[in-house]
């Protein structure tokens, strides 16, 4: 079993990305650092699992904003309308850097915005960061 302030093995995250390699990445990542992971390809997917009652809603959700068949900003809005995921933290993540990409995730509900590439280290430092906030 792992030690340090990152092992919380109860959270789950899951990540949204249409890349195979950045969802493996973060995958990856955060498994190592204890966290349980769950990853999707597309927003309508990710939504179809959030919304069956009998699953756990994650604790923080990596969502990209340029997704197939929903964009990012769509889904966390779908995220913020329902009572049940409401609590779930979301960070936007995404190729974009511009202001209004920022604000725009603001609006939807996001506490923040990662930019890619991002390093592994700044990915950790921002999930520890908003599902540790008692800490």
């Amino acid at each position: 079993m792992r030690e340090g302030p990152l092992e919380q093995p109860e959270i789950t995250i899951m990540v949204v990305d249409d890349s195979i390699t950045i969802r493996k990445i973060v995958e990856t990542s955060l498994s190592r650092a204890g966290y349980n992971v769950s990853g999707y390809a597309d927003g309508i997917a990710a939504l179809r699992w959030l919304t069956q009652e009998a699953n756990q809603v994650p604790g923080l959700i990596l969502l990209d904003v340029d997704l197939p068949r929903m964009d990012g900003y769509k889904v966390a809005q779908q995220i913020r309308a329902n009572p049940r995921l409401s609590s779930m933290e979301i960070i936007m993540i995404s190729g974009r850097d511009g202001i209004i990409d920022r604000v725009k995730g603001r609006l939807v509900g996001a506490k923040a915005y990662l930019t890619k590439p991002f390093r592994t280290a700044d990915l950790l430092s921002m999930v520890q960061q908003y599902l540790h906030k008692e800490l």
